[in-house]
């Protein structure tokens, strides 16, 4: 009986001391992770800069609609403002540490080690860090891939909490950004396709939910862009930004060629001297600006976008395709997060001045940040990994057997192509769209290898949550 009472204490010891363990992981993942996906804005003592964010951050100010710049994130902005933005980042990192959490958890590899190995490998050799730290929307583009993929088809794993949090941030996420929106509807357009093919795996009530999020998202926006503007409208912009990938395809020089001066298009007399590229173009020093910008030339460049769809549909389909194989390559780190930002420090200067000071002793405004060195592992990375996801997808059809794994690794697959797609047909290639989104397929590759190496005997007991 001693021997025995003297065994089960050493058994209630060891139980013990590795509860003790696991609680200590998940406190040190729960503050670690943070502070690590912060480390970008941490060193640079501000949070991080492009292009696009003053365009965002103006909406609250300007009361007017611009191109692209999605009203939701310009408000999500404005409420961070007096914590110097930390707010908006601590957002984002915590939000990216609960959905890398809540997939671990739904795949039943809960760990509290795993889960920080896992986030330091991503934050060692993808962009997510540097997402996360940024005054950007691109870091929900991909966390809403996760988030939408858990709800539709894990639903029934986590708490109704949970799902109703899961909603709201995948409609946020949608509302931010027309692309981001456009991708989640393509998925959910994609899960009704292959329902009838995976009625075990997809329930309808989790794709009606999924479903919802975009229409959550697409209210979110028009409610917001009329509290800001008055206006019952969409984001404007759509036809200007898919006139200048055509521009710098040459489709518009050709269309002019054919048309002017037949009718009396406003570019007609600028037909010879067009700019290279649709960012020369929209956002550089060119007769766009003579001409009126998107105000003076929306009508314009609408028609002569959707005329030239119907005169040259070969040329527009190999452009099309083209841009999408461009796009699908284009996952550098980095793109616009440089030192010189004149239109986002001018906003700041005159909008939010009491982050003048703070934002001018940051490394970025120094031109101390500098992308090269990093992207000879970033893009490595996200090239392979891409590859390797497309690979997983390919390998599950191929068998007709997909598991929770592979159908992660579909989801992601057509993310990336819907992505590329759209916008590489409508605004161009740009590493920046690319790298947005293509550091979840690392993910996948990451899970992919715990799953390989995980011990066959392993049980939900290890599970955690924040």
């Amino acid at each position: 009986m001693v021997a025995g009472h003297w065994g089960a204490t050493a058994i209630n010891t060891q139980i013990l001391r590795a509860r003790v363990t696991d609680s200590a992981r998940v406190w040190t993942a729960a503050i670690a992770i943070p502070l690590m996906l912060l480390a970008p804005a941490l060193w640079n003592g501000f949070p991080l800069l492009q292009w696009d964010t003053g365009g965002y951050l103006a909406r609250w100010y300007e009361g007017y609609l611009v191109p692209s710049r999605s009203t939701v994130f310009g408000l999500y902005l404005h409420y961070g403002e007096d914590s110097g933005f930390w707010l908006n980042l601590g957002i984002q990192a915590l939000a990216t540490l609960w959905i890398l959490q809540l997939t671990l958890r739904v795949f039943n590899m809960a760990r509290p080690a795993r889960l920080i190995a896992l986030s330091v490998a991503l934050i060692l050799t993808t962009a997510l860090p540097w997402l996360a730290s940024m005054l950007l929307t691109d870091i929900f583009a991909g966390l809403s891939v996760l988030s939408l993929f858990i709800l539709v088809l894990h639903g029934d794993k986590i708490s109704t909490v949970e799902k109703c949090l899961l909603f709201a941030f995948t409609a946020f996420a949608a509302g931010t950004h027309s692309a981001t929106l456009g991708v989640l509807f393509g998925l959910c357009c994609a899960g009704w396709i292959v329902r009838p093919l995976l009625r075990e795996r997809i329930a309808i009530a989790g794709l009606a939910q999924g479903s919802l999020t975009i229409v959550a998202g697409a209210a979110m926006l028009l409610a917001a862009n009329f509290a800001l503007s008055g206006q019952m409208a969409w984001t404007p912009g759509g036809s200007g930004v898919a006139f200048g990938r055509m521009l710098q395809d040459g489709i518009v020089a050709r269309y002019l060629r054919d048309h002017c001066p037949r009718q009396h298009f406003k570019l007609c007399p600028y037909r010879d001297e067009l700019p290279a590229t649709a960012d020369d173009f929209l956002w550089g020093h060119s007769m766009f600006d003579t001409l009126g910008r998107f105000n003076g030339m929306n009508e314009e460049m609408g028609y002569i976008a959707l005329h030239s769809l119907a005169e040259y549909p070969l040329w527009q389909a190999e452009a099309a395709i083209t841009a999408t194989a461009q796009q699908l390559v284009h996952v550098a780190t980095g793109e616009g997060t440089i030192g010189w930002l004149p239109h986002t420090y001018g906003i700041i200067e005159r909008y939010v001045p009491k982050q003048l000071a703070p934002m001018r002793a940051a490394r970025q405004q120094h031109w101390d940040i500098d992308f090269a060195a990093i992207n000879w592992i970033h893009v490595p990375v996200a090239l392979l990994s891409l590859l390797l996801v497309f690979a997983i997808s390919g390998r599950a059809i191929w068998r007709r057997r997909p598991d929770d794994l592979a159908l992660l690794a579909a989801t992601v697959s057509l993310a990336m192509l819907g992505n590329a797609f759209i916008c590489g047909v409508i605004s161009g290639p740009h590493d920046r769209y690319g790298a947005r989104l293509v550091w979840i397929a690392t993910f996948v590759v990451l899970l992919a290898a715990i799953r390989h190496f995980a011990d066959d005997d392993e049980t939900d007991e290890d599970s955690l949550s924040f």
